[in-house]
């Protein structure tokens, strides 16, 4: 069971999976802080000085009594989730760039000629032999 367990886990297919999806998170990562660090601070002049991330719609105050909170505010926080949909776009866009590239690359990999299997090399050896020796007769 345990080398069957070690032949699974060592196949081609799961190990790139898995630096697929370390890649994946780490390209991801760079991503949101190009979207909270680069982008958004560029786009905010542009809309008049508003962070889009601290974009929010505050449905119910907060409740206090003696300082202390008794009920949260509840708040909607749609400009945070204006930046997950950016990043998002940019993420499936940059992964549909990746895969179409590759699937480019594949098809010129299956385009170029394979050699023909030995037997069909020995049999046409042995046809142009016959061929040869009958055209002398």
């Amino acid at each position: 069971m345990i080398s069957e367990f070690k032949d699974f886990a060592m196949k081609g297919n799961l190990v790139d999976m898995a630096v697929g999806f370390v890649m994946g998170g780490a390209f991801a990562t760079v991503v949101t802080s190009f979207i909270n660090d680069v982008f958004m601070p560029l786009l905010s002049p542009v809309m008049g000085g508003v962070d889009v991330g601290d974009m929010s719609y505050t449905m119910s105050e907060a409740v206090s009594e003696g300082g202390e909170v008794v009920k949260e505010a509840a708040v909607v926080n749609y400009g945070l989730f204006i930046n997950a949909i950016i990043s998002f776009i940019i993420v499936a866009f940059v992964m549909f760039m990746i895969i179409k590239a590759m699937n480019k690359a594949k098809k010129k990999e299956e385009a170029a000629p394979s050699a023909p299997p030995a037997n069909e090399v020995l049999l046409a050896e042995i046809r142009d032999l016959l061929a040869r020796q009958n055209s002398k007769s």
